[in-house]
């Protein structure tokens, strides 16, 4: 298997410009930060008292809970396919 060339894609969240490095399409990294921003705006607009450390935090403990909940669905959907058959 070959390696994916790594690439560089600077992105803007939260007013600050940061630099990505991975092997990711930067279509798909512009992506992801254009939610984790929108993710940040949200969580700013019901706490502006926040700042941006916090709102980070919490923007990240949003985000795992959110993948946790749907990892936990998607375990709950092999588990009925996997019934199904057998």
């Amino acid at each position: 298997m070959a390696d994916k060339k790594r690439a560089r894609v600077t992105v803007d969240i939260y007013g600050q410009t940061y630099t990505v490095v991975g092997t990711e399409p930067s279509a798909h990294v512009r992506y992801v930060a254009s939610l984790v921003d929108e993710k940040m705006r949200e969580i700013n607009k019901h706490n502006r008292h926040l700042d941006s450390k916090r709102i980070a935090v919490l923007t990240a403990v949003n985000s795992v809970h959110e993948f946790l909940k749907l990892q936990d669905r998607v375990k709950e959907l092999e588990q009925e396919v996997k019934n199904m058959k057998g």
